[in-house]
């Protein structure tokens, strides 16, 4: 496969992976909080990492990188406070 159209592959997932996991918030499918929308921005903010860096678009290289990081926030903390 044609390293370009692999790049471009998990950009556009990752970008699909935002818009789902925003989507099943606004329609209140899943919580802010849950494992499953923190999962799904991790993974997005992951692809999309990857994808703007070959880009070098840096910018959106950081942004995704915090998003990254405040969804392993805050499933730390869920796990570590559960019951």
């Amino acid at each position: 496969m044609n390293p370009t159209l692999f790049i471009n592959i998990l950009g556009w997932t990752g970008s699909i992976l935002y818009l789902l996991a925003y989507t099943l918030v606004s329609m209140k499918k899943t919580e802010g909080d849950s494992v499953l929308y923190q999962g799904l921005n991790i993974f997005a903010g992951i692809l999309l990492v990857i994808y703007t860096i070959y880009l070098g678009a840096y910018a959106t290289t950081g942004l995704n990188a915090v998003w990254v990081a405040i969804g392993l926030v805050t499933l730390g903390r869920k796990w570590l406070t559960r019951n």
